[in-house]
């Protein structure tokens, strides 16, 4: 899927969408940096609640296509500044992280 159907899809806001059709393979959830650094897979959405700007540095080390901080959680300014130099596509939603999930790959 691309990042503008997922941020549809979640009924997300598009807060830096630096490539709307950058395709995403699949999603991985995880709030542990080095976990993320070493397991997410390329052109994956990365499903979290982390808004600092530590994120974007793993967003761009892991290959990550968006990062999607859920729960209602606010990025960080200088998190928003680095995803705009370095385009990270970075959307919110509402959605806990398991519900964002189901709802972001239901096949249905």
């Amino acid at each position: 899927m691309k990042t503008s159907e997922l941020i549809e899809k979640l009924e997300g806001n598009g807060v830096v969408v630096a490539n709307e059709c950058r395709e995403i393979s699949t999603g991985y959830c995880g709030d542990f940096l080095s976990f993320v650094m070493g397991k997410a897979p390329v052109d994956c959405a990365w499903f979290t609640v982390m808004t600092n700007i530590n994120v974007a540095a793993v967003a761009t080390l892991a290959e990550i296509s968006a990062i999607v901080i859920c729960e209602g959680c606010v990025p960080d300014e200088s998190l928003i500044s680095r995803a705009q130099i370095q385009h990270i596509n970075i959307i919110t939603t509402k959605l806990d992280i398991f519900n964002a999930v189901l709802r972001a790959f239901d096949a249905s």
